[in-house]
């Protein structure tokens, strides 16, 4: 990955197509519902990339991309995306993907070994737990071995925060519990595993100052800036990515919910400083990712 080409860092972008088998019932409609409330037809039935194609779009734009699964068969009932297979296809395209896995805490030990064996035979760099689709509270005990196989490994955690839009609008929510992605349950996992860099996804509504409040305290948390248009920020968010988070803040689009197309370009529109846009850009997540 030559970074003086690279123009940002993507930390957020998913891996939906395909998964070594044919989608479960509910799935395309689950991916429906998305695109309505996301208002992109990328969840159209037949129309998700595929992380190839993933690649392809990201190598256009010179934006590397952080790329994971998510693992909620347990409470979806869909199959997972095959950490290996997302990971092989990152290697693959080496010069502009990194790739992350998901595991379901609730696998406890088999989950420890089996992110221990990812990190050290296909170069995850990091795991993207998503609390609410995956029925778990962040700092829950029998999440914690899981949590201390990715800390001695030295790997990244990146935890879902705020409402989400998975379920958004359809009957019951699709089932979809909020409560469990209050970013406040993981300043429990920032204080007991204080080595292991924690990223909070998205602008947490409605618990946004929860959110600062962590990242403010604790020296391993991050806050990524996905899955809104920046337009959309509120203001007491920008006015911590100018100043105390300016180093702790990261680019991340929600792909393919949210293109980078669209998130950089209401990027410009809104009130961050121009020697901090480099950094939320790119600088940031360099240094996280040790690239």
């Amino acid at each position: 990955m030559n970074m003086d080409e690279i123009v940002a860092i993507d930390i957020h972008t998913h891996a939906e197509e395909p998964c070594g088998c044919q989608r479960d019932d509910g799935y395309h409609d689950f991916q429906a519902g998305m695109a309505r409330y996301f208002k992109n037809p990328a969840g159209t039935q037949g129309m998700l990339p595929t992380v190839q194609e993933t690649a392809v779009y990201y190598r256009e734009r010179k934006i590397a991309c952080v790329i994971f699964p998510v693992d909620a068969e347990r409470e979806t009932g869909f199959r997972r995306y095959e950490n290996e297979e997302v990971a092989k296809i990152a290697a693959e395209n080496s010069d502009i993907m990194i790739p992350f896995a998901s595991i379901d805490p609730a696998k406890g030990r088999v989950g420890a070994r089996e992110a221990r064996r990812l990190v050290r035979e296909f170069g995850v760099k990091g795991f993207k737990f998503h609390p609410t689709m995956q029925g778990f509270y962040p700092n829950d005990r029998n999440a914690y071995p899981l949590y201390e196989a990715i800390a001695e490994e030295g790997a990244i955690t990146l935890f879902h925060t705020g409402q989400t839009g998975v379920g958004a609008g359809m009957r019951g929510g699709m089932n979809m519990r909020l409560k469990f992605s209050n970013p406040m349950y993981l300043d429990d996992v920032a204080a007991d595993f204080p080595d292991m860099p924690i990223i909070l996804a998205h602008p947490s509504f409605p618990w946004q100052e929860e959110a600062l409040a962590v990242a403010t305290h604790k020296p391993n948390v991050y806050i990524d800036l996905s899955g809104w248009s920046p337009k959309y920020f509120p203001q007491i968010l920008i006015q911590y990515a100018n100043t105390m988070l300016r180093k702790k803040m990261l680019f991340g689009s929600d792909w393919p919910a949210i293109t980078p197309d669209r998130w950089m370009k209401d990027f410009e529109t809104i009130g961050i400083r121009d020697e901090v846009r480099p950094l939320i850009l790119k600088d940031n997540a360099r240094a996280l990712l040790k690239l």
